[in-house]
């Protein structure tokens, strides 16, 4: 029983963190394709917008624990917004952090699941995202925010449990590009927003108010991580 036990364990650890070989280059084109034909178009990208406001606020909240504040809880509403409540002094290095936190999350996350895909761990990548959902679901405090964490959370258990090595890195691939090319059109819609005099509280206003930098200089610094990010993480799933 001892040695069933180990050998399962052991089959377990290669499992998740053995790496699989890359898939075919026609895949990583074609998985590009599919996340831009849900980040393009404004009606399909008002319901997939959902993911990436997942990682925003769960940049917001990981932040907020990291850098000792007290995270009260996360929403997450039907038109894609959030919110994001943390206790802790009203100013300080980690309120800017926590602040900066969310328009840089979603594509520092497909940076680093793009390191993950370049050296094959495509299995410990959906089960660090699974893992990291879970985490999340635990700071949700709205109906809505608990659905969507559960039914994305379960996407990756189904596909990380019962779907085949081909299929799996297809998926993997097409988050890790959503993430990239998504993370990049947030900020643009922001911009636009403020070029219209709206979104008067928003992460950047919320910065310049924190640290006297210009609301514009913060949405530069969200423009440069997230483009950085998108040339980086691509060079890598192209094999580059």
């Amino acid at each position: 029983m001892y040695i069933t036990a180990s050998s399962g364990a052991a089959d377990l650890w290669d499992r998740v963190f053995g790496s699989q070989s890359d898939p075919d280059q026609w895949v990583v084109f074609a998985t590009a394709a599919a996340a831009l034909a849900v980040i393009v178009p404004h009606n399909i990208w008002r319901l997939s917008r959902n993911a990436i406001t997942i990682a925003h606020e769960g940049g917001h909240g990981i932040v907020a624990l990291l850098s000792g504040r007290r995270l009260d809880g996360i929403r997450l509403h039907s038109d894609t917004s959030g919110l994001t409540v943390s206790r802790g002094r009203p100013s300080g290095l980690g309120m800017i952090l926590t602040a900066a936190a969310g328009y840089t999350a979603p594509p520092l996350l497909g940076l680093g699941g793009a390191a993950l895909l370049a050296a094959g761990h495509i299995t410990a990548l959906l089960w660090l995202a699974t893992a990291l959902l879970l985490a999340l679901l635990v700071m949700i405090r709205n109906a809505y925010g608990a659905l969507s964490v559960l039914l994305t959370g379960g996407l990756f258990v189904l596909v990380s449990w019962l779907a085949g090595p081909q299929v799996q890195a297809a998926f993997a691939y097409v988050v890790v590009w959503f993430l990239l090319l998504g993370g990049v059109r947030p900020a643009f819609e922001l911009q636009s927003k403020r070029r219209r005099g709206g979104a008067g509280d928003s992460d950047a206003d919320q910065l310049s108010r924190l640290t006297h930098v210009p609301a514009g200089m913060w949405l530069f610094f969200f423009h440069a991580v997230s483009l950085c990010s998108l040339l980086g993480g691509g060079r890598w799933l192209l094999g580059l």
